[in-house]
């Protein structure tokens, strides 16, 4: 059937969606998003997603386009008028439309557009195999806490990922510690069991899946740690994977052409993402 999309007060067909030339968005990748699961027809952790759409706005003093509420009802008429049953909703949200100038025009009203996309369940050979993440340096901006929709240097360490076959690229700052993926978040289980993934500040984007994995962990009595690690120190994990909203939690078995442990996805791993499932479907 054809996609439906919201387009500041409009519900439009997806093919005739379009925003205005001078939308800030376009010009200056002056907004945010937000990606969320839909599972069975129903956001997962919308609460989560709508406070850090509301975290990101703040901190580039744009307003909410319109209620919490009010945006929770567009959401639901987009699932329904797609027929969505299991993919994401995408939401992003720009300063609007003004004459092209770097400083914050005044008495503008934010943008807003409202998609959704079915998609299919992951593969059984990435469970059974895991999949392959390249190295590359991070050069992004220092407010990576923000979901901007400035992503070009995340697109670029995408592309050399692809381009030699891996499935992702963790980003390495210049004193050897893995920040995050290009689209997800880093993680390794430690020889001793312990898990571990680099603390939530300016530094990453603080991941919904990643939040809800440590409450899992949490609950499971698995241990955790939130601190910098260092590519070296993923080289010799027991474990490693990946997490992100699309993908959930994601087996890496090879960093850069190198196996991790036995080369297979690790117990820790599988029953985190076992119990991380349970939790997102029995909410």
């Amino acid at each position: 059937m054809p996609r439906t999309a919201y387009v500041n007060g409009q519900y439009v067909p997806h093919n005739d969606a379009f925003v205005h030339i001078e939308d800030r968005g376009y010009q200056f990748a002056d907004g945010v998003y937000e990606v969320v699961p839909v599972l069975s027809g129903k956001l997962v952790d919308e609460e989560r997603h709508l406070d850090r759409l509301e975290y990101s706005l703040s901190e580039l003093d744009i307003p909410m386009p319109m209620s919490r509420r009010a945006l929770q009802l567009v959401c639901a008429k987009v699932i329904e008028r797609n027929r969505l049953t299991n993919g994401f909703v995408y939401m992003q949200v720009t300063r609007g439309v003004a004459p092209r100038d770097h400083k914050y025009p005044k008495n503008v009203k934010p943008a807003l557009v409202v998609t959704a996309k079915q998609t299919k369940p992951q593969g059984a050979k990435v469970l059974e195999e895991g999949v392959s993440v390249k190295s590359v340096p991070d050069i992004r901006w220092r407010r990576r806490d923000i979901k901007s929709i400035s992503l070009l240097p995340n697109c670029m360490a995408k592309q050399a990922a692809v381009e030699e076959g891996a499935f992702e690229a963790w980003m390495v700052e210049e004193d050897g510690t893995v920040t995050e993926g290009s689209s997800t978040n880093a993680w390794i289980v430690t020889k001793d069991g312990v898990l571990v993934t680099r603390k939530a500040n300016h530094d990453i984007l603080n991941g919904i899946t990643r939040l809800g994995v440590l409450d899992v962990a949490g609950e499971t009595g698995v241990k955790f740690e939130e601190r910098p690690f260092t590519l070296e120190e993923a080289y010799e994990a027991r474990e490693a994977f990946l997490t992100s909203s699309t993908n959930h939690i994601t087996p890496i078995t090879r960093i850069d052409e190198r196996s991790v442990a036995n080369g297979k996805p690790g117990s820790v791993t599988l029953n985190l993402r076992e119990a991380y499932l349970n939790h997102i479907t029995s909410a």
